[in-house]
This record gives C-alpha cells, structure tokens and sequence, in this order.
C-alpha cells in the first residue's frame, strides 16, 4: 500500500491533456492500487492520474451508492459520452476537488454519463452512469482533459474560487498534500 501525493491547481501536470495508457503490465496495477489506496486515505470517491502527477489517460473510482458499475473500478483510455447541461433542469450541486482541497462549489452537471474505457487488464467495458455516480465520471474524466472543476463554475462561484486559491498561495509547480499527513 502506498499512498501517493495529490498535486493541487496550479502545476502544469493538472492543465495538460493526457497520453493514452499503451501497456498494461504489473506497473499499471500498482499504480491503479496505489491509486485507490490514496482515494481512501483523502478521503476522495475518485483520483485520476494528472492528480498524482501521472500524465497518462486513466482514473479510479470508489462509490459503493449506485447500481450501475462496481464499487471500485478504474477507467483506463476512457471515452465519456454526456447530455448537455440543462439550466432548467439540472440543478448545481456542490462539488469538491482533491486538487483544490477544502472547498465546495455548486456546479450543473449532465444526469446521464455513458462510459467507454479499459479495465488494468486492457479489457474494454461501458458504463450507463446517472445521478452522482455520472457526476464523478465527469469529475474525473475532465482532469484527462486539463481541466479542474472549478473551470466550469458560474462568475460568481468562479471568483470566490480564485480568491481561495491566492488565499492559499496555490499556483505554483510541485505543490502537493499526502493524504494521512497533511490537512487537505
């Protein structure tokens, strides 16, 4: 078991788009669990690679409350398929970020995700996600990307973030918490 430093907003590995994962081997595993290991001790329900400094397209998760998908899986080279978001029927609700620690923002978010990715043995799979679990893998999905969270927030919401961050004195390479030592 290895618990593996969480990299907060501001390092270039959160903003870079990430390469797809090529071999699935030993190493892939141990990372996965390592992964996984981390996600418990934050506490988090998902963790993807950029998060722990691994520019490579994968992801875990760990939520037992949906029917959907195991609780404990990985999403290895996914493809995330989404409704847009409806401002008349999808209501902001509050999400947080290991990356950016501490905080709570609302943010609307598609009800309905369909999943296409691989397993660590490269075994292909698809999930039809809804409700929080789809949340998550949207989450998740947009660290692959180079995004955070909390670049899809609303004006308002996205300035009170921004004076969090300088609060905190985030924005600079190689600023990371370990779950179990540090305070998030």
């Amino acid at each position: 078991m290895a618990i593996l430093p969480i990299y907060i907003t501001g390092d270039p590995v959160l903003a870079t788009p990430t390469q797809p994962v090529t071999t699935f081997d030993k190493e892939l595993e141990k990372l996965v669990n390592d992964m996984y290991d981390t996600t418990v001790a934050a506490p988090g329900v998902g963790l993807a690679g950029p998060q722990v400094g691994v520019n490579k397209s994968l992801f875990v998760w760990i939520y037992a409350d949906q029917d959907e998908a195991p609780e404990r899986g990985a999403a290895i080279n996914p493809e995330l398929w989404i409704e847009p978001v409806d401002p008349t029927r999808d209501e902001p609700q509050d999400e947080g970020c290991l990356s950016f620690p501490g905080v709570y923002y609302p943010l609307a978010r598609s009800p309905h995700a369909i999943l296409r990715a691989q397993d660590v043995t490269g075994k292909h799979y698809e999930i039809n996600a809804t409700g929080w679990f789809a949340r998550i893998l949207q989450h998740e999905y947009d660290h692959l990307t180079g995004h955070l969270y909390i670049d899809r927030l609303a004006p308002r919401e996205l300035a009170a973030a921004k004076a969090y961050r300088r609060e905190h004195k985030w924005g600079k390479k190689h600023n990371t918490w370990l779950p179990g030592r540090d305070e998030a």
